[in-house]
């Protein structure tokens, strides 16, 4: 009974795993739909969210001056 047990735990955390893997893969080949559609508004939560992402950053302002390119 354990060691039945033990495999099917194990096959279902690498199903699990599996599907984890596979889910960036499947969103970007999925060209039916766009998960944003840039003609619509953003949702309330995503322009509430979007000035928190970067709370953590020390960062002081923009740059005094542009940088030449290379």
């Amino acid at each position: 009974m354990t060691r039945t047990r033990n495999v099917i735990v194990a096959t279902g955390l690498l199903a699990f795993a599996a599907a984890g893997l596979a889910f960036p893969f499947y969103m970007a080949s999925s060209r039916g739909k766009p998960v944003i559609d840039p003609s619509k508004p953003l949702p309330p939560q995503a322009t509430f969210r979007g000035p928190y992402i970067n709370t953590g950053s020390r960062d002081i302002g923009p740059d005094p001056g542009p940088y030449p390119k290379k």
